[in-house]
């Protein structure tokens, strides 16, 4: 179950709006994401909060997880997107691990469109 967070507050995205005026909407099903960054920036905001059904929702079926538990107590700190294209997206977002460890996760994520609504596809991380 996600956690609940106020319409008002800034949106955990980090794009400066409102959560009500951001992801929101996307997250209750009220509307898609416009661009591949639009789903990106949604579906870290889903993490941050714990929604784990949003994000199985935006994956596209042949390579999302059977199941996804966000309750491991990672904290999800900072997202910047670095770069985007037509169908990808460069971000580095900072995270804080359950035993306090910082930890920086820099990923090229690539989205397809299904049905008309943009579904994250995979990623590559060069860090990896």
């Amino acid at each position: 179950m996600p956690v609940a967070y106020p319409t008002f507050k800034s949106c955990p995205c980090g794009t400066g709006r409102s959560y009500g005026h951001c992801c929101g909407p996307l997250h209750a099903g009220q509307q898609a994401a416009a661009t591949p960054e639009a789903l990106m920036r949604s579906r870290y905001a889903a993490y941050a909060l714990g929604d784990a059904e949003y994000v199985q929702r935006t994956w596209h079926v042949h390579t999302r997880p059977g199941t996804l538990d966000l309750r491991d107590g990672t904290r999800y700190v900072g997202l910047r997107v670095d770069s985007s294209g037509d169908d990808w997206v460069s971000f580095t977002a900072q995270l804080k691990l359950p035993d306090g460890q910082k930890y920086v996760l820099r990923e090229r994520s690539r989205f397809v469109q299904v049905d008309g609504a943009w579904v994250y596809l995979d990623g590559e991380t060069p860090d990896a």
